[in-house]
């Protein structure tokens, strides 16, 4: 079993300019049709605050992002918190040009910050998570 520790990486390739997949990572309006639907306001500048709620088996989840790092077409990253829950993950989504097919590296760490305790910080459920939203939510948006 695979510690809470390591990073979640998740890698796809996809058949699509780099600036339409950067758009898909970093417009509201975009990441709201494979994202999380209930973002009201992304800005993909270092500092940027997004801040929304979602429900989830009884539980709520606050998530709190601040942008920490940003260089278009190339890399968007995020501290990633909940108001309601100690604490703090990073998300980077890297995209890398290769030919006609951009390859999008997704490494999340500080899952292990989190309490262990509740089901959706568990490594399972944050692999399972990012799987479907990259390889199956974003491809199918994309492509």
């Amino acid at each position: 079993m695979i510690p809470r520790s390591e990073p979640v990486i998740c890698i796809e390739t996809f058949h699509v300019p780099v600036t339409d997949l950067w758009s898909a990572i970093t417009d509201q309006e975009q990441m709201k049709e494979w994202y999380f639907d209930m973002i009201d306001q992304f800005v993909p500048e270092v500092g940027g605050l997004t801040q929304f709620v979602i429900e989830h088996e009884g539980l709520t989840f606050t998530h709190i992002w601040k942008v920490t790092e940003a260089i278009p077409n190339k890399k968007i990253a995020y501290s990633w918190s909940y108001k309601e829950y100690d604490g703090e993950g990073h998300v980077s989504f890297d995209l890398e040009e290769m030919g006609d097919t951009v390859r999008l590296t997704l490494t999340n760490t500080g899952l292990d910050s989190f309490p262990d305790h509740i089901p959706a910080f568990s490594r399972e459920s944050c692999v399972n998570g990012w799987n479907y939203l990259i390889r199956t939510r974003l491809k199918e948006f994309m492509e």
